[in-house]
């Protein structure tokens, strides 16, 4: 591979996080001859200090070493918010360099994450019905196959090139309305396991900062595929209820010590949706909306108390 997709991670106001994502990821395979851009937020108007030194802290550490082979540093002065952070990055580099790799601050990737990513984006970059590459799986019990297709997307940790950015629709409620009026809302759902519909419309009600429940929508309605692994290749540190998203602690226990494979083979397969993938994923979604008995006994002594 002598043509490699360039990095582009997003950071804020994490600097335990951020410096676990950039440790790991200089240790990849690939790293020393990689291109990093590193975006980094600016403080909210009502930032507080400690807030502020948080912010300094990230971009203290980002200097700190040379994390990939070549790092460039964008530092807003003011917070634009996650979501028009990514769109707004992706879309830069992506039309400078025809593909990208993306992270954020709280994913921990494992050595062979960046050669999977570069392997699979040179192997399905003439497929136009591929639309996106995800580095992480979801840990569920089905055997799968080492690499799979699936109409989906998810964050933590992907790539697409710029025919992928060109079907990205930003317009929440377009999407919204069009998922609607063709009645698919309960697919959109995994049949009906998981409210990604309630997410769009949070979004369009500006309820929601999310740009992945854009992506998902525009892969969805574009009836395209994400290639994923049959393990992931990366670890989600965030469910710690320090992020955005990421309010239910109890989730630590399912993605901060998931186990992550050091080598994901990207061999050419069939370009279908893997119905089995799918199924699994599904499972693993109703799964979601079960805590765990502790948690709910939790839940139950704080409302005897009050």
């Amino acid at each position: 591979m002598t043509n490699l997709s360039p990095i582009v991670l997003f950071v804020y106001n994490r600097p335990w996080h951020t410096r676990q994502t950039l440790e790991a990821l200089s240790k990849n395979i690939l790293a020393d001859q990689s291109k990093l851009y590193i975006y980094a937020d600016g403080p909210k108007e009502n930032a507080t200090e400690e807030q502020l030194q948080k912010i300094k802290e990230v971009r203290k550490l980002l200097r700190e070493k040379k994390w990939c082979r070549e790092v460039e540093i964008i530092e807003r002065e003011k917070n634009i918010g996650l979501s028009d952070s990514i769109i707004n990055g992706v879309t830069q580099i992506v039309n400078k360099y025809g593909k990208i790799i993306v992270l954020e601050d709280d994913l921990v990737t494992s050595v062979g994450f960046l050669k999977y990513m570069n392997e699979a984006l040179d192997l399905y970059e003439k497929y136009e019905k591929v639309m996106y590459i995800s580095g992480y799986m979801f840990p569920v019990k089905a055997k799968l196959q080492e690499t799979f297709f699936v109409i989906s997307a998810c964050p933590w940790g992907w790539a697409t090139w710029k025919r992928g950015r060109e079907l990205f629709e930003d317009n929440a409620k377009k999407l919204l309305d069009e998922i609607i009026f063709k009645n698919l809302d309960n697919e959109f759902n995994f049949n009906g396991s998981y409210p990604f519909t309630e997410m769009l419309k949070a979004q369009v009600e500006n309820k929601l900062d999310s740009w992945d429940i854009i992506w998902y929508a525009s892969v969805f309605l574009k009836n395209r595929l994400c290639l994923f692994p049959r393990k992931s290749l990366v670890r989600n540190i965030g469910h710690d209820e320090t992020g955005v998203h990421c309010k239910k602690s109890w989730l630590s226990n399912i993605y901060n010590k998931q186990e992550i494979a050091d080598n994901i083979k990207v061999e050419p397969i069939e370009i279908i949706e893997s119905k089995k993938a799918r199924e699994a994923m599904r499972k693993f979604y109703i799964s979601l909306g079960n805590p765990p008995l502790w948690v709910r006994a939790k839940e139950k002594m704080k409302i005897i108390l009050k």
